[in-house]
């Protein structure tokens, strides 16, 4: 289509002389006119007419050259029509923009393709972002687990594990220990920030989307149960807005239950001890993945690897046997978007 109408070959033009004296300038595409009135006697195969009949032949060969791109525009107009939300997914692929794919619990995949929907997968790409933390305080000891939202070393954990600690020492899943500075607590919510003090080059978990979660859908929990630094378990979300009632009262936190075990109440009952008489009350997804003392602060995941809620009570039956202890399936964690929706509280230091 892009190829000249003189072509190699062609006759050679009779009237070239005059064409280089003409004083206006010529298109190189088309012939000059000739010098003179063509004389009617001239035979039909001669160059005179030749010249001057070849380009009508050639318009219907000029106009069919933008036909190649106008039909294309309107094939990508009619696909990117019947494909819809596809294109901006193509897009989003082309320009590595992930902003929309860590806003859903479902979107992101943070495992691997061969091993998508795996317990082992989650564990591999998730347990790098979970801390093991040994905070002491005038009333004791706990030891509890802490989830990486960033690079530099900041900690999402739970309020009871940290809260009035004089010190707070953070283990990480290569062994790594680091010594933590509490950033902001909010206890109405049982959360708390730390931050490790000379971090870098850490693995951030992704936090997904609690709002999505449903009832039965497949979880992995991840934490330091017992000290036991990196223990998985896995369940389903067994029930989702729990009230669960815990105690706000610094010593009550850190002396901890009957067994062990972060006392709270729910239902009007109360499990593992006193909650005393300082409580709040928020929304919880239940599970049945096995927690135990020390997952508390740590991450209940969904099968995408993305962190759907930050575990804080487990129930353990009461009793004063050893056989009574342990998980017996009634767990709870805070919903990532409660955690979300407090990180700028968290972080401009608010103590409470």
């Amino acid at each position: 289509m892009t190829e000249s109408f003189r072509r190699s070959g062609d006759h050679q033009n009779p009237y070239q002389g005059a064409q280089q004296h003409a004083s206006s300038p010529v298109n190189p595409e088309w012939p000059p006119p000739p010098a003179y009135q063509p004389t009617h006697q001239a035979a039909a195969g001669e160059a005179p007419t030749t010249l001057l009949t070849e380009p009508v032949a050639q318009p219907p060969r000029s106009r069919r050259r933008p036909r190649g791109p106008v039909a294309l525009l309107a094939a990508v107009a009619i696909v990117a029509a019947a494909i819809g939300g596809g294109t901006a997914y193509g897009i989003q692929e082309l320009t590595g923009n992930d902003t929309a794919a860590t806003s859903s619990s479902t979107s992101a995949n943070v495992v691997p393709s061969s091993q998508k929907g795996t317990v082992s997968g989650v564990a591999k790409a998730v347990s790098p972002s979970i801390v093991e933390i040994n905070a002491q305080s005038n009333a004791g000891s706990s030891t509890g687990s802490g989830v990486i939202i960033t690079g530099d070393g900041e900690i999402i954990t739970n309020n009871h594990v940290v809260s009035g600690a004089s010190q707070v020492k953070v283990t990480t899943s290569d062994g790594k220990s680091y010594t933590a500075d509490v950033v902001g607590t909010d206890s109405s919510k049982d959360l708390a920030l730390i931050k490790l003090q000379n971090a870098s080059g850490l693995t951030a978990a992704t936090l997904g989307n609690s709002d999505g979660v449903q009832v039965g859908d497949e979880v992995v929990a991840i934490g330091s149960p017992e000290g036991l630094t990196g223990t998985v378990t896995s369940g389903i979300v067994s029930a989702l807005n729990r009230d669960v009632t815990v105690s706000t009262d610094e010593g009550q936190q850190q002396g901890g239950g009957g067994n062990g075990q972060w006392p709270f109440e729910f239902g009007g009952q109360q499990f593992n001890g006193d909650t005393g008489s300082s409580t709040t009350t928020y929304k919880a997804l239940q599970t049945d993945a096995s927690l135990n003392p020390g997952n508390s602060g740590g991450a209940l995941i969904d099968m995408n690897g993305n962190i759907i809620g930050i575990n804080s009570a487990m129930y353990s039956a009461a009793g004063s046997g050893s056989s009574d202890a342990g998980s017996v399936g009634l767990g709870f964690a805070i919903p990532i978007n409660t955690v979300k929706a407090d990180l700028a509280k968290l972080r401009s230091g608010s103590q409470n």
